[in-house]
């Protein structure tokens, strides 16, 4: 259901990018073009996102946070432009989808009785090599 929904929204009215020049080897491309791209998403201030939503993403990704609430995520790893902005789109779209998934509720199980009968066998043999390590008593 959040997936469906999260699809048909265009949070690319909402993105601020900033452009400039990727750091390490690359020659004159990488200093002459501004290839780095850098996307910045402010989170409480979206009017596309719910509360609800807003407060996932908050609490989920407060790592990956400014102060502020803003999300920057950034590639360098194409030489051309459009391809790390293409490239800082599909990681934003993936945090999202992934803040906004439900969490899987774990159901207590409990031991079956042949595992129980196999740990305490582990025992009994773990106990038995210690024993023969000890020295003998005279």
């Amino acid at each position: 259901m959040i997936k469906n929904n999260f699809i048909q929204r265009d949070f690319s009215r909402e993105f601020i990018f900033t452009y400039s020049r990727s750091s390490g080897p690359g020659g004159q491309n990488i200093n002459k073009v501004n290839t780095r791209v850098e996307l910045r998403f402010n989170v409480p201030d979206s009017t596309l996102l719910t509360e609800n939503e807003k407060s996932l993403i908050l609490s989920k990704l407060k790592s990956s946070l400014t102060v502020k609430g803003e999300l920057i995520i950034s590639s360098q790893t194409e030489r051309s432009q459009l391809r790390n902005k293409e490239e800082t789109i599909r990681k934003f779209n993936f945090l999202i989808r992934e803040a906004l998934k439900p969490l899987n509720i774990r159901k207590p199980t409990k031991p079956t009785r042949l595992s129980k009968m196999k740990n305490r066998e582990k025992k009994i043999l773990h106990s038995l090599k210690k024993q023969l390590r000890r020295k003998p008593d005279y």
